[in-house]
């Protein structure tokens, strides 16, 4: 049976519980959090704030598919690198605490001190850095296709060839290499090359590119999202489907039309 989830960030307006208490109800078994619910400017101890976030979850019968890191990996000095890194591992034995192994990790933002040339570079020596506890706690760091620096199939599996880990791979999100501004052919060139190194997905819909872009309920936008899941079951991706919502509206009915939708075609 395929394990569907829901990202928690963009529902917008409700608490942790209210969401948690929808997902339960429309029948999602997993949930994707960000590290700002565990940690963030009014938590002293993020720790010991993940086991009750942990047991908040399981009471509604719900499962952890992935902690959103919020790092940025687009640096080159070494004191910057040396924070995101140590950084870096304190929010993977949060993700532990809260059940889950898969860290899903942003590129980074442009900026005027890292060249586009040098991303990959950047990228590569933190996430680099990041094996040695990643290894050995067994954590996975899912680089999402998110912003402007990683929307680039191509890039990314330069990027993952050049760390060379199983610890390190993609979180794969079918609407976002479209909303970068590629070709909805691209789009689906990009799966086919991105699925052997997916850990965790975002399965999104939408129109359109940039100023342009409407999000969608899942199969209501201009995505191919059954080749992206076939693209995904034949590289074996065995982890959480992960619907991520961006409609006009956040009354719980485009989740809802989404999570139907997923029960049809997964």
């Amino acid at each position: 049976m395929s394990k569907l989830g829901l990202i928690h960030y963009n529902y917008a307006g409700k608490s942790l519980d209210e969401f948690l208490k929808f997902c339960s109800d429309t029948g999602f078994g997993y949930v994707e959090l960000a590290i700002g619910t565990v940690w963030n400017a009014d938590t002293s101890e993020p720790e010991a704030n993940a086991e009750a976030v942990r047991k908040q979850v399981e009471s509604y019968g719900l499962q952890v598919s992935a902690l959103g890191a919020g790092n940025d990996f687009v640096v080159l000095e070494e004191d910057t690198i040396r924070a995101q890194v140590e950084r870096m591992e304190r929010i993977a034995k949060i993700a532990k605490i809260l059940g889950t192994s898969v860290l899903r990790t942003e590129g980074g933002s442009m900026k005027d001190s890292v060249p586009e040339s040098r991303w990959v570079e950047a990228m590569a020596g933190c996430l680099t850095r990041c094996l040695e506890f990643a290894e050995q706690d067994d954590v996975y760091l899912a680089v999402d296709n998110h912003g402007l620096v990683t929307n680039d199939g191509d890039l990314q599996v330069e990027l993952f060839e050049r760390v060379g880990s199983k610890h390190v791979g993609a979180n794969m999100d079918t609407m976002n290499y479209r909303w970068a501004g590629h070709e909805l052919e691209t789009v689906g060139r990009f799966c086919e090359i991105i699925a052997p190194y997916t850990i965790h997905t975002h399965l999104k819909d939408g129109t359109g590119s940039r100023g342009n872009y409407r999000g969608e309920a899942l199969g209501e936008g201009e995505i191919d999202l059954k080749k992206a899941i076939q693209c995904l079951r034949n590289a074996g991706y065995g982890g959480v489907w992960c619907c991520e919502y961006e409609g006009r509206e956040n009354d719980g009915i485009g989740q809802r039309k989404s999570f139907t939708w997923m029960q049809e075609n997964l």
